[in-house]
């Protein structure tokens, strides 16, 4: 954890001149700037062996009246408890200007919603199995 599931009308999958996204792009820029959250202290908000972005078309979509090109994109990320309220902010804001960045030209040329959540335990169950972690452990 933590982990940004991406959801979206499968109308931002077409080419960027027709209106739609490039959404790998958007997952790295995503990524890295998780990787880039502090804290407080100055400390790492998100370990590098646990930051997942993951993006996925809806197979079935509605938006609005569905009388227009209405594309929506869903961001949700979740982490474990124990981040002050300073940081869920900065790491929203920072988060929300990546990907206000990323869909601007879409947002001056069509309509498209773009919300992001951050949502935070308590877990009732939570396992985890990585190999990737040790991967930035420093000896």
């Amino acid at each position: 954890m933590p982990h940004l599931v991406i959801l979206y009308t499968p109308d931002l999958d077409r080419p960027l001149d027709q209106g739609g996204s490039d959404m790998t792009a958007l997952c790295r820029a995503l990524a890295d700037t998780m990787l880039a959250a502090r804290d407080e202290a100055g400390s790492a908000v998100f370990p590098p062996g646990g930051v997942r972005v993951l993006a996925y078309p809806a197979a079935h979509s509605a938006v609005a009246d569905g009388r227009g090109d209405y594309g929506f994109v869903y961001l949700n990320l979740r982490m474990g408890r124990g981040r002050s309220a300073a940081v869920h902010a900065a790491v929203g804001q920072a988060l929300e200007a990546t990907a206000k960045n990323h869909f601007a030209p879409l947002l001056a040329t069509r309509p498209i919603g773009v919300t992001l959540q951050i949502d935070e335990g308590p877990e009732v169950f939570d396992a985890k199995n990585s190999s990737l972690h040790p991967l930035f452990r420093k000896p």
